[in-house]
């Protein structure tokens, strides 16, 4: 067997990751259900979570001036489009609903598609969900009068709803994804309205900082775009892909941008860039102060509904890379079924909801430890993506006959700086991270056991086969 077939399902498929026939296995197959709005809601759903409400802060103490903390999220919304052309390129021509997964795999090899794919849905996928759902039990337990230690409860509430949601079709998820979208917009909306015309433009004296670090600005702008990407994981599923991709997701960013950009000047009016530095809590800063009491409360809520409307999306996609692994793999063909009927794949999600749990679990036990290794996977998720950017001239090349209805323009330039941009990102997460990296390493290697047995087992199956 020649090592690009390693990890292939045995049923045909040309690439690692092709769909096989409806049917086969008792799966079905991905089908074109979603519509544009919906892949917005998703897209803007993942971009749009806690961060811009806490961000903001870091950024104004490192930016040095308003008009470079300004420029610097216009700048992100800029670098962030630029990756959103590659992706749309790789979408449009590759539409699967593996996303990263199948673009590695096609560029790479099944070896290092099943790596990424796995240390997803361990850690990378999984933990972010996790996270989310912690971040809204904090924020639930205190709308409700809750203690602390409802938390975990709460988390683990949150993760088994969205995860039943979720199995129970694509169409009750995206539903349930356009609506939160719609109400954390609201809210986003009502804090840049609050700031620019209702708080009292009437900075606290706070002194302006002078410290000027653009490196670190940028990395939290960068990380606070963050999540478009997952746009490829439905490409599969989204109607008219080939024409729909690109205008998504570049118009997802450009909607993103524009708030990013109207909130940081609603947080600047009332806080001034001294106050923004000095706040932890810039949003519910801004609100106290147009609204009093009430204004925390409805912050409180907000974020709740922000970590929701981003666990709900990362869900979604989460999912599908599952299933693609499961696909691909006939050893795990138990994991990549696809439900014709709920138009979901109902076994991955089911196993990305227990994961979730089981991390929800480790986290109620030791919170900051499992903050802490999720965290140090970063240098993991960044080396993958910078890789999924450098496929985009391997395909190219090694593929040059292969339909691409869209063409990122101005290549290579484009491409050029979106690699270059996210090989920043990966040195800047391990330079953050530092000897952390090595539970990056640890996940990665501990994947490669998984992957002997699945290749041991496809070696066996082949030999009995007639």
């Amino acid at each position: 067997m020649e090592p690009h077939e390693l990890g292939e399902s045995g049923r045909g498929s040309a690439r690692p990751g092709a769909t096989p026939p409806d049917g086969e296995s008792g799966a079905g197959r991905p089908r074109l259900t979603l519509r544009a709005r919906d892949a917005v809601a998703i897209t803007v759903g993942i971009v749009i979570g806690a961060g811009i409400f806490r961000t903001p802060s870091v950024i104004a103490g490192a930016a040095g001036s308003e008009a470079a903390m300004l420029a610097a999220w216009a700048a992100g919304g800029l670098l962030s489009i630029v990756g959103a052309l590659c992706y749309a390129e790789l979408a449009a021509a590759y539409p699967h609903a593996g996303g990263d997964y199948h673009f590695l795999g096609r560029a790479f090899g099944p070896r290092l598609a099943f790596l990424y794919a796995w240390a997803r849905l361990a850690v990378i996928q999984t933990g972010s969900i996790a996270l989310l759902a912690f971040v809204f039990g904090d924020y639930a337990a205190r709308l409700a009068g809750l203690g602390p230690s409802a938390s975990p409860f709460l988390a683990a509430l949150a993760v088994a709803l969205l995860t039943a949601i979720n199995w129970a079709g694509i169409r009750k998820a995206a539903g349930t994804q356009n609506w939160l979208t719609a109400v954390e917009l609201l809210g986003l909306v009502l804090v840049i309205v609050a700031g620019l015309l209702i708080a009292p433009a009437e900075p606290v004296a706070h002194p302006a900082p002078v410290q000027t670090n653009i490196g670190l600005v940028m990395v939290f702008v960068l990380l606070t775009f963050g999540g478009w990407s997952e746009a490829a994981y439905i490409s599969a599923e989204l109607r008219d892909v080939a024409r729909r991709i690109a205008p998504v997701m570049v118009g997802s960013l450009m909607l993103v941008t524009l708030l990013y950009l109207l909130a940081n000047l609603a947080y600047l009016r009332v806080l001034g860039l001294g106050g923004l530095a000095a706040s932890e809590t810039v949003a519910a800063d801004l609100l106290d102060r147009a609204f009093g009491a009430p204004g925390l409360l409805l912050m409180s809520a907000l974020v709740a509904i922000a970590t929701l409307t981003s666990a709900n999306a990362t869900m979604i996609t989460g999912a599908r890379s599952a299933y693609a692994l499961g696909e691909a793999h006939r050893p795990l063909a138990w994991l990549g079924r696809w439900n014709s009927r709920t138009g979901t794949p109902g076994t991955a999600v089911l196993v990305q909801g227990a994961a979730a749990l089981l991390l929800v679990a480790i986290g109620s036990l030791t919170r900051d430890g499992f903050e802490t290794a999720v965290a140090f996977t970063a240098p993991v998720f960044w080396f993958f993506f910078l890789l999924v950017g450098v496929s985009l001239f391997v395909l190219r090349r090694r593929d040059p006959a292969a339909p691409r209805p869209f063409r990122v323009p101005l290549y290579p330039l484009l491409p050029l700086i979106f690699c270059a941009t996210t090989f920043y990102l990966l040195y800047s997460s391990i330079a953050y991270t530092g000897v952390g990296a090595l539970f990056g390493i640890i996940v990665l290697v501990a994947g490669a056991v998984p992957l002997l047995a699945v290749e041991r087992r496809s070696r066996g199956a082949d030999t009995r086969a007639p």
